[in-house]
């Protein structure tokens, strides 16, 4: 699996969100750019993304997903 294919699959799905996918094969670091986001607990968030991700998660297409959450205006500073 491709970091792109789950940048494009999780964008589509996450609306507003902006997503960077770093990793291969089946383990990849997620970076989430979302006020919404942002805003929800973090069992929510990452009880959302894991939800969007799930049959992938089952099949093995997806092993191990570490996340991370900023805010845009957060995100806009460290960069």
């Amino acid at each position: 699996m491709q970091p792109i294919e789950v940048k494009t699959f999780l964008e589509s799905r996450l609306a507003g969100a902006q997503v960077e996918v770093q990793g291969q094969g089946c383990d990849f670091q997620l970076i989430l750019i979302s006020d919404e986001l942002a805003a929800m607990s973090p069992v929510k968030r990452q009880q959302l993304v894991y939800a969007q991700l799930n049959d992938w998660i089952v099949d093995g297409r997806i092993h191990a997903i570490t996340m991370k959450f900023f805010s845009r205006a957060a995100w806009a500073e460290r960069s």
